[in-house]
């Protein structure tokens, strides 16, 4: 017998339909973010990242234009089971120049065309930072209308290309809107920035698309670098937005206190909103967007959505960005851990441990759980590798060595 037959028999004990797992994790698309591959530069050379954001490392080998960040991109899908999403943001024009207010669909044609050939979707973001008008961190909260107005022009325009997106690949295209915008101290008027903010929403998500085209999503955050003391769209200001106004929140794991985690959060807003939006992260000690891992709290936010049957309601992104290590073998690194986590949680008896737990039964459901930590959840990872045709284990490695030095290792 096979060590993945062996692994099958294991799990059928607790009546896990291993077969289903795989076939279910086959459909679930993730969104990997293409500003992992240049450390959120983008192509406007627009200069030194701003708004509470920093990229920190310089590993050789970074992504200097459109042709090279598309070639990094197939490296990795070829070592990432199955067709997933490429996340991009508004920095990343590749066909022409406009300043943000003023970006058509016509300027992103080429990753229309590079997702069509792979048989990939598409999500966007308005870039609300790194820009000359947001200099001071405020953008759709800005006292001065002229700017204000500048950056709700950019969020209508990135509407118009994720609606775009979606008709033109056929798939849902999710569009975040997440802002710098905060007070380093303890600010005079809490109100009237985020009054403005509600507004200048308003004004963005006026005009109706196809819903088979678009979702829009809005993101929170704690508070950001240089922004420590106020941050105008906080998780109270979003998720009260949302629930009034038909967007979805989105919540990523990086953006709450270090205390705080999200898989808590998710059952209890898949209560309220039909749909949620996810930006997977490892925070260390907060949001350092560091490369995601298969740690417990990953295992947590893919247990609760595989618990809460809301792998069609949760739509997943990634969002890191390490320049201090090969940045192929990062994406890799954190598309394959995400879908062994959502793998792990449908492997798990969740009916029967939600019935000891219902019954009062504790010390068996304590017991059963840590027995299932050394199940050979492995042996199932590598026959969901084998039938997506990429490698098992470590062997994905070579390919990544290989590809930096006769590639990544001559840019400079």
């Amino acid at each position: 017998m096979s060590r993945f037959e062996t692994a099958k028999a294991m799990y059928q004990e607790y009546g896990v339909d291993v077969e289903a797992a795989l076939q279910t994790l086959e459909k679930v698309k993730i969104s990997m973010h293409c500003w992992q591959g240049d450390d959120v530069s983008g192509f406007e050379n627009s200069g030194e990242l701003s708004g509470g954001i920093a990229a920190t490392g310089n590993y050789p080998g970074k992504a200097r234009t459109a042709e090279e960040l598309f070639a990094d991109m197939d490296v990795a899908f070829s070592l990432i089971p199955g067709k997933h999403k490429v996340n991009v943001h508004a920095c990343y024009a590749t066909d022409g120049k406009a300043d943000r207010n003023a970006l058509e669909p016509k300027h992103f044609q080429s990753w229309v065309q590079y997702a069509r050939e792979r048989g990939l979707g598409l999500d966007f973001n308005p870039t609300f930072f790194s820009h000359p008008k947001a200099a001071d961190s405020l953008t759709l909260s800005h006292p001065d209308a002229a700017i204000r107005s500048f950056w709700v022009e950019h969020g209508k325009a990135c509407r118009r290309i994720a609606a775009h997106f979606g008709k033109e690949l056929g798939q849902l295209c999710l569009n975040n809107v997440w802002i710098p915008d905060g007070y380093k101290d303890v600010p005079a008027d809490r109100f009237g920035p985020r009054e403005r903010l509600r507004n200048s929403l308003d004004a963005i998500f006026a005009e109706k698309f196809n819903p088979e085209h678009i979702v829009d999503s809005v993101e929170s955050k704690v508070f950001g670098i240089g922004l420590e003391s106020y941050t105008v769209g906080s998780h109270e200001f979003y998720l009260s937005y949302a629930a009034q106004n038909g967007v979805l929140c989105l919540l990523d794991s990086g953006h709450f206190h270090p205390t705080e985690v999200i898989s808590d959060k998710i059952p209890t807003m898949l209560l309220f909103f039909d749909k949620l939006a996810l930006h997977v992260t490892r925070p260390v000690r907060w949001d350092s967007d560091h490369v995601v891992r298969f740690d417990n709290e990953l295992q947590e936010i893919a247990k609760e959505i595989v618990r809460c049957n809301a792998l069609d309601r949760v739509l997943i992104g990634l969002d890191f960005f390490d320049a201090s290590i090969n940045r192929v073998s990062a994406w890799v690194v954190g598309m394959r851990n995400m879908q062994k986590a959502l793998l792990y949680a449908l492997l798990m008896p969740h009916a029967k441990l939600a019935g000891l737990q219902t019954r009062g039964a504790f010390t068996e459901l304590m017991a059963i759980q840590e027995e299932l930590k050394l199940y050979p959840f492995g042996d199932i990872w590598d026959r969901f590798c084998e039938m997506h045709n990429v490698p098992v284990r470590c062997q994905w490695f070579n390919r990544i060595r290989d590809y930096e030095q006769t590639v990544q290792s001559k840019r400079k």
